[in-house]
């Protein structure tokens, strides 16, 4: 195939992807599960796609996954994070280290039964559960952002600290049970794997600091004038930052991570475009990342191992999860029974374990391609069970909070962040203008004042005289403490 010709299969297939995402998002189908869909039926199974290179596939699923992780860091406020931060380290170490044991004793237990058709040993097998041992950031940021989801107990920012911060773990896990795996007594040792999790962990932790300290000062006092260079900076930073942890011997996603957390809660110029930069990347690579694991995978292959797949899979969801989520949060005893339920369903499984179960494939272990097609089974059925009924359980758990207004999208305006004030958007009923149908006549808010509205496809600059209607939009700026 020509670069004429990947040009045209890529513009192809992103389009694709949105559009049946868009569709699919009006069903409560997670998009990032469609996304796979596109891949597997442009694949080698479906119009013919050949696609085969699992070093290229962990190349690009590194480098997006830095932009997830810095981004979502990025979104992440200390505010939120400061009363969960102890849970969140727990499930985000603790827990992932029991789910791939716990699982891979299990997945050990059933091998070589005679009505399965796996043969792992134990180290194998914990290799497998350790690659899907992760809650995915990129799944779970997309699930609870995209559909407007609000939860009470500060659970939604537990779940995404978890899952931000918890791949670390899993590819520590993943790349120390490979040299187990390949039988590399001088490095597979106990102590060998512990002082390299120490390592990585303080090193990456390290850097993650002082990298995202050294992004804001450098983004703070280059002038590069052109505001969109900012945003492409910051980006090259943060592969730098990623790229230097690794090669030192830190962990490069657990640094991107603090590092993004550390862009995101100190004031730094331009920052909402380069926050909208980098949902705009966020989203493209999520796409990217799943086509090209969906154009990996050969679905011929799966049908083999789909009964122990669905197996293995069930497991995690119904004992594993749970088992590892509640024996984390024990010392946590206010957090009550239905909340560590939820945590326990919201163990969504994306991109990133199927990304980890790649490095089986690319170090030549054996039972690998068992490995990497059970884990994008385990995926599949994720995205597909867990995904799809998070909504329902936030509600039958009666976790849920009424959906928050999702902005103003009808005007399009900023304000400057140093500017302490918030924009919002109200919609007028008619029970609004009992009292009259000017601006003067109509309630609002101390310190609020309405500064446009919106009228079908017009636009009203206010004033005292102007007549309203039911379903005039008025965009409202007021002071942050009566937000």
């Amino acid at each position: 195939m020509n670069f004429d010709n990947i040009i045209l299969v890529g513009a192809i297939l992103i389009f694709v992807s949105i559009v049946v995402g868009k569709a699919g998002s009006r069903f409560g189908i997670p998009s990032l599960l469609l996304f796979l869909f596109v891949g597997m039926f442009f694949g080698t199974d479906g119009l013919g796609i050949e696609f085969n290179n699992a070093a290229l596939t962990q190349f690009i699923g590194a480098v997006a996954l830095t932009i997830i992780l810095f981004s979502g860091g990025m979104d992440t406020q200390w505010s939120s994070v400061k009363p969960i931060w102890k849970q969140g380290f727990m499930l985000s170490t603790l827990g992932v280290l029991l789910t791939a044991l716990i699982t891979g004793i299990f997945i050990f237990w059933i091998s070589g039964f005679s009505w399965t058709n796996i043969y792992m040993p134990l180290a194998t097998s914990i290799l497998l559960a350790s690659t899907a041992s992760s809650t995915d950031s990129a799944s779970v940021f997309n699930i609870l952002r995209s559909q407007n989801i609000r939860l009470k107990y500060n659970l939604k920012s537990t779940l995404e600290f978890e899952s931000g911060s918890n791949d670390p773990m899993a590819y520590m896990l993943t790349i120390a049970f490979i040299q187990a795996a390949s039988s590399s007594a001088a490095e597979s040792n106990l102590p060998h794997i512990i002082a390299s999790f120490l390592t990585q962990f303080i090193i990456g932790g390290a850097f993650g600091y002082l990298g995202g300290k050294g992004i804001v000062w450098v983004a703070n006092k280059i002038d590069v004038q052109a505001e969109s260079l900012y945003s492409l900076m910051i980006m090259s930073l943060a592969l730098f930052l990623f790229s230097l942890t690794d090669l030192i011997g830190g962990n490069g996603y657990l640094a991107v991570y603090i590092a993004g957390m550390m862009v995101g809660n100190r004031k730094i110029v331009h920052k909402k475009a380069i926050t909208k930069y980098f949902d705009g990347m966020t989203m493209l690579f999520q796409i990217v990342m799943f086509l090209i694991l969906g154009l990996l995978v050969n679905p011929g292959q799966m049908i083999r191992i789909l009964p122990v797949g669905i197996m293995i899979s069930v497991f995690m969801i119904l004992v594993a999860r749970p088992l590892s989520v509640f024996i984390s949060l024990l010392p946590f005893r206010k957090i009550r029974p239905k909340a560590k339920l939820f945590i326990s369903w919201v163990g969504l499984r994306g991109a990133v374990p199927i990304i980890f179960a790649t490095y089986p494939v690319v170090a030549g272990v054996e039972y690998s391609d068992q490995i990497f097609n059970i884990v994008f089974l385990i995926t599949l059925i994720s995205l597909t069970v867990q995904g799809m009924t998070i909504p329902y359980f936030a509600r039958k758990l009666k976790l849920a909070l009424p959906g928050k207004p999702r902005g103003i999208e009808n005007f399009g305006l900023e304000i400057p962040e140093y500017i302490n004030a918030n924009l919002h958007e109200m919609t007028l009923l008619p029970a609004m203008m009992e009292k009259g149908n000017t601006l003067k006549e109509i309630a609002l808010p101390e310190k609020t004042l309405v500064i446009l509205i919106k009228r079908n496809d017009g636009y009203i600059v206010p004033n005292g005289s102007v007549e309203l209607q039911p379903g005039d939009k008025l965009l409202l700026i007021n002071q942050e403490e009566n937000a």
